[in-house]
């Protein structure tokens, strides 16, 4: 049955290949920012988040929404940014799969 140990390698190879993709998602590291750099988050590939980093000036009692609004928006910047890292980096081969983290 040599069309089984062709298909057993085949699948072996695929596992290799996503094993070493989900190690390089975790290790990117992707930084996105707001409010002109006043609020800044990093994320890895996964957009699992790494930090967050704010301006003094931009922390007021008085306006904790537009805080609040300024670090959804730096967390959705660097999202969209490792968004299109992966896509470049599986260019063709990850058309039509759905990967944890790319909805």
């Amino acid at each position: 049955m040599k069309g089984f140990g062709d298909l057993q390698k085949m699948l072996k190879n695929a596992q290799e290949m996503q094993e070493k993709l989900q190690r390089e998602l975790s290790e990117l590291r992707v930084e996105g920012s707001s409010g002109g750099g006043m609020v800044t988050v990093v994320l890895d590939g996964q957009k699992n988040l790494h930090s967050v980093r704010l301006e003094p000036e931009v922390v007021s009692r008085e306006d904790v929404t537009m805080l609040q609004d300024l670090i959804v928006a730096a967390f959705n910047d660097a999202s969209a940014k490792a968004n299109d890292i992966v896509a470049r980096r599986l260019g063709g081969l990850g058309a039509g799969l759905k990967l944890p983290g790319m909805s």
